[in-house]
């Protein structure tokens, strides 16, 4: 497990902040980004299906800390945050509905996310926990545009 830093992910955000939208869909490793939008994986893909549970509780823990921590961070610059519950998306996805990027992206990975509209720009945050069955680990940032989110 390697444990990340407020500051890194801070970093991570204002790079997003600061990266042009593609005209179309595009993929690597840790960010996905479309027409409006980036989501980025800060941590995670800890898959601990056969670990101890201690260990999978240890790093629950770790992992809201750093979402914790970083939604401190974000409300210090911006204020606090909106809290989305993303449930009503996810079931639209399922159901073949449409619904506005980046929440098609986030629904499928974690249950809610703390956004902020920031200097042009919607800033948000989440953990995905997976479930106590299959546990799987990641913390994410999402970037869009100001008006992407209404």
């Amino acid at each position: 497990m390697t444990k990340s830093t407020t500051a890194q992910h801070l970093t991570a955000i204002d790079l997003l902040r600061g990266r042009a939208f593609p005209d179309g869909p595009v993929r690597s490793a840790m960010v996905e980004s479309g027409p409006g939008f980036h989501v980025a994986q800060l941590r995670g893909d800890e898959q601990l299906w056969e670990a101890d549970p201690a260990v999978v509780k240890e790093t629950a823990q770790e992992y809201r800390a750093e979402l914790e921590g970083l939604i401190s961070a974000l409300c210090l610059r911006w204020g606090e945050p909106e809290v989305l519950d993303l449930a009503g998306h996810l079931e639209r996805v399922a159901m073949g509905m449409p619904v506005q990027p980046p929440l098609d992206v986030l629904c499928a990975q974690v249950p809610r996310v703390y956004a902020w509209r920031a200097e042009g720009r919607w800033v948000a945050v989440g953990l995905g926990e997976g479930d106590p069955e299959m546990p799987v680990f990641q913390l994410l940032a999402a970037v869009g545009r100001a008006d992407a989110v209404g």
